[in-house]
C-alpha cells in the first residue's frame, strides 16, 4: 500500500433514473472503480438483471435505499393520504388543510355507493359539511381580527394570512375524511415496492387503486418538465422503475392479518366485557402507560389496534390471561405471514414511553407526521365524540358547529348500517381518534417542546403539553428538562 494514496474528493451526481443510479451505487461499493466508471459501465449495461438477480432472487434489499423518487398523488382523499403516509420511512407533505381553503376541492365518493339509495344520504353529509366549512370562515376571521387588531409592524398581506390561517384552524374539523388533498413524497424505491405492496394489500378500493397507478407511474418514463424548461430534448427519458413495478403485488399476508385480528378481538373483548364504552374506565386525553411486560405489550397493542377501547383497560385484562391466552393472540397475527413477510408494525415494542392519546383528527393529523415514534391508530370513528374548537365558544358560534356535527354524527350512524365504507370517508375531522405513540425520550421530548409552542394549532398544543406534565409525574428531572410552552401561553399571529 502506498504511503499517500489519490487526492480526496468530493463529488455531486447528477439525477439518474433510480434503477440505475441504484445499480451504478451499489457497483461502486463492490469494487475499486471511482463513481464516473460505475456509471459508465451500468450506462453499457442492462440494470434490469442486476435487479432481477441480487434484488429479487438474492434478497439483497438494501440496494433499493440507494435509488430515489419524487411522486404525487393528486385529488386523493384525505384518508387515502393518511394511509399513504403511514410509512415509517417516508419523506413527504400533504397539502396543509390549515393554510389552504378546501372549499371547491370536492370530495371523493367511493364506488360502492354510487348509484344506490344511500347516496343521496352520504352526498347530504358531504354537502352541508361543505356549507358550514364555508358559512363560519367568514365570522371567524371577522371575531380573530377583532380579537387580534394588526400591529404596525406586521405588513397587511402577513397579517391577512396568518389570520385565515387560524380560521383555517378551526373551520377544518368540519371537513371530512373524503376531502381530495394532494401528497408529494420523496422516497427510496425500497420503500416504494413497500408502500405498492401494502396499498395493493389494502381493504379500501381507493387504496387499491392509488397502488395499482403508482406501478403504472413507475412503468413509465416520469414527468420532467423542468428539464424540458430547461432546454432538454422532450421525450427521452427512460422508465421510472420498470423491474421494480413488474414485480409489486399484493401481500396475502398484509390483507388478511387485520381481519383476522378484529375477529378474534371482537371475541376476546366481548367476553371481557370491553365491547360496550360502558364498560370502559374514564381516562385523560392523554395516559401514560405505566411499565410492563413485552408479551403483554404486543398482545394488548394487538387487540388495541382492531377495537376501540383505551389501552389502559385492555392492558388490565391481558394481565389477568395465562401465557397460552397471550400467545394465541399473537399467533393470530402470525397465522398467514410467509417467509418474505415483514412483521406489521403492532410487534414494535418495547419503547420506554407509551402514550393513549384521544384527541381530534384533525390535530392528531400534525401529529402523524412524526417517524420517530412508532404509532398504533385505531380505526375512525364517531363513538369517541367530537371536539369544539375554543375559537368557536368566544366568537359564540358553536351551538350552530353542534347542531351541525350532531345532524352529520346521526347521517354517519345511520349510514353505517349499509355502506361501512361511505360512513368511513364521510367523518369530519373533527371528531376524536384514539393512537398509541411509542418513543424513547429524545422524541418524547422533541415532540413536547416542538408540538407545545405558540405557533401550533390549540388541539397538538394541549397533547403536547400533556404529555410532557404526564413524564414529569412519573419522572420529575426528565419532564422537568423539557421546555414545553403551556397552552394558556398564547400569540396567535406568529406563524
Amino acid at each position: 500500500m502506498a504511503a499517500d494514496g489519490p487526492a480526496r474528493r468530493v463529488i455531486a451526481v447528477a439525477p439518474m433514473p433510480p434503477e440505475k443510479s441504484a445499480y451504478a451505487l451499489a457497483r461502486y461499493s463492490r469494487s475499486a472503480d471511482s463513481i464516473e466508471d460505475s456509471i459508465r459501465w451500468v450506462h453499457a449495461h442492462s440494470s434490469e438483471k442486476f435487479w432481477e438477480q441480487f434484488y429479487f432472487d438474492y434478497g439483497h434489499a438494501s440496494i433499493a435505499d440507494l435509488g430515489h423518487v419524487i411522486v404525487c398523488f393528486e385529488h386523493i382523499s384525505e384518508l387515502a393520504a393518511i394511509r399513504l403516509e403511514d410509512e415509517p420511512l417516508w419523506d413527504g407533505q400533504a397539502k396543509s388543510s390549515r393554510y389552504q381553503n378546501f372549499a371547491h376541492g370536492g370530495c371523493f365518493v367511493p364506488d360502492s355507493v354510487r348509484g344506490t339509495e344511500s347516496e343521496g344520504t352520504y352526498q347530504g353529509i358531504i354537502s352541508s359539511l361543505s356549507n358550514a366549512y364555508s358559512l363560519f370562515h367568514e365570522p371567524l376571521t371577522k371575531f380573530l381580527s377583532e380579537r387580534e387588531p394588526r400591529p404596525e409592524s406586521m405588513k397587511p398581506a402577513d397579517y391577512t394570512r396568518t389570520i385565515a390561517a387560524r380560521a383555517f384552524d378551526v373551520t377544518r374539523y368540519l371537513l371530512p375524511l373524503s376531502a381530495r388533498t394532494n401528497v408529494g413524497q420523496v422516497v427510496s424505491i425500497r420503500t416504494l415496492e413497500k408502500q405498492i405492496t401494502r396499498l395493493l394489500s389494502s381493504q379500501l378500493p381507493e387504496l387499491r387503486a392509488i397502488g395499482e397507478e403508482l406501478a403504472e407511474a413507475c412503468r413509465r418514463p416520469p414527468v420532467n418538465l423542468w428539464g424540458e424548461l430547461s432546454g432538454q430534448q422532450a421525450g427521452l427519458a427512460e422508465p421510472l422503475a420498470p423491474t421494480l413495478a413488474r414485480h409489486a403485488k399484493p401481500s396475502p399476508y398484509q390483507a388478511g392479518v387485520y381481519a383476522d385480528l378484529a375477529r378474534h378481538a371482537r371475541e376476546v373483548m366481548k367476553a371481557a366485557g370491553l365491547d360496550q364504552p360502558s364498560a370502559w374506565t374514564k381516562v385523560d386525553t392523554v395516559e401514560l402507560v405505566e411499565p410492563h411486560h413485552p408479551l403483554d405489550e404486543l398482545t394488548a397493542t394487538l387487540l388495541y389496534r382492531t377495537s376501540q377501547a383505551p389501552y389502559r383497560n385492555i392492558l388490565a385484562v391481558v394481565r389477568d390471561w395465562t401465557e397460552k391466552q397471550k400467545q394465541e393472540t399473537v399467533e393470530v397475527a402470525l397465522r398467514k405471514r410467509g417467509p418474505y413477510d415483514e412483521l406489521i408494525k403492532e410487534f414494535r415494542c418495547g419503547y420506554a414511553f407509551v402514550f393513549d392519546v384521544l384527541m381530534d383528527i384533525g390535530g392528531w393529523r400534525d401529529l402523524h407526521r412524526h417517524r420517530r415514534c412508532q404509532q398504533v391508530q385505531q380505526n375512525f370513528t364517531t363513538q369517541h365524540g367530537y371536539d369544539v374548537p375554543p375559537a368557536l365558544i368566544e366568537a359564540r358560534l358553536d351551538r350552530d358547529y353542534r347542531a351541525a356535527m350532531d345532524a352529520v354524527k346521526s347521517d354517519i350512524e345511520q349510514l353505517r348500517k349499509s355502506h361501512q365504507e361511505a360512513a368511513l370517508y364521510a367523518i369530519p375531522f373533527g371528531f376524536k381518534v384514539r393512537c398509541l405513540f411509542k418513543m424513547d425520550y429524545a422524541e418524547a421530548e422533541y415532540i413536547s417542546k416542538l408540538r407545545s409552542g405558540v405557533k401550533g394549532h390549540w388541539s397538538y398544543r394541549t397533547v403536547a403539553w400533556q404529555m410532557k406534565q404526564k413524564l414529569a409525574e412519573r419522572y420529575p428531572f426528565l419532564g422537568d428538562q423539557i421546555s414545553a410552552t403551556p397552552p394558556d401561553v398564547e400569540d396567535s399571529l406568529t406563524r
